[in-house]
């Protein structure tokens, strides 16, 4: 069993490493102290398991973990946690398979013995019932066999074409399989929807136009162009842009 083990606490990862050394039914591939990082060693090392800590800084291990379900080979995932009782509630009634801290031997062998994949449906029903904070740090998308990581704070706006949304960034666009309403939901203070096609980042609205044939658009920092607003929600645009302290176009 190839296992990599995620903590951004280095006595943590050796405590760890300590445990599975006499378990000879692991060998461990690779470490990581974040969730970004994870991801990037999982694609290099191509682990059955990880040993992933829920609160570490950046992105967390439950973000990670859903990353993770968009590999072509997704590993099984052991949650590492110093959560209270009322927190892993989450985890066991989705028979999730948790360690909780500090860890003791006879566990880690119970939990490898039974790993196995979680959905992303599983996940994101975890993140909400244990009270951790569900908006993502990062997008992800599968390209070429690997993960690609979009910072939100980068995203300008999401577009919906047919079966995919594109995101466009600073750094281009990517698609993604996320639907929009999707996404609506969960960054709902950071993205505004001002059409049925278009969620844009709040922060990046500069103002709003009305053009000869009587339709309304917004202009957003770092676009050129602007895209189109749909009557119903020019109230909500005004509002957004009052709140910015923007200047009205």
């Amino acid at each position: 069993m190839r296992i990599l083990i995620v903590d951004d606490e280095h006595l943590a990862r050796s405590r760890l490493r300590d445990l599975i050394a006499e378990h000879v039914a692991g060998e461990i591939v690779g470490e990581a102290g974040n969730g970004a990082e994870a991801l990037a060693v999982a694609q290099q090392t191509e682990p059955d398991v990880v040993l992933l800590d829920i609160r570490m800084p950046g992105m967390d291990g439950l973000e990670a973990a859903m990353h993770l379900t968009r590999l072509a080979h997704p590993p099984a995932v052991i949650f590492t946690t110093a959560y209270g009782d009322h927190a892993l509630d989450a985890f066991q009634a989705r028979a999730v398979d948790y360690l909780l801290k500090p860890i003791r031997k006879e566990r880690l062998i119970e939990a490898l013995e039974r790993a196995r994949q979680l959905s992303r449906t599983q996940l994101t029903s975890i993140a909400t019932t244990s009270g951790n904070p569900l908006p993502r740090t990062h997008i992800s998308a599968t390209r070429a066999g690997t993960i690609e990581l979009i910072p939100v704070i980068d995203i300008l706006y999401f577009e919906a074409e047919q079966k995919y949304v594109t995101v466009r960034h600073r750094h281009g666009t990517t698609l993604i399989e996320d639907t929009l309403k999707i996404l609506e939901d969960e960054f709902t203070d950071r993205f505004l929807r001002i059409h049925r096609k278009y969620l844009v980042a709040t922060a990046c609205l500069s103002g709003i136009e009305k053009g000869p044939d009587g339709h309304f658009a917004v202009t957003l920092r770092g676009l050129d162009g602007r895209l189109p607003v749909s009557r119903r929600q020019i109230a909500d645009v005004r509002q957004a842009l009052k709140s910015l302290g923007s200047r009205l176009a």
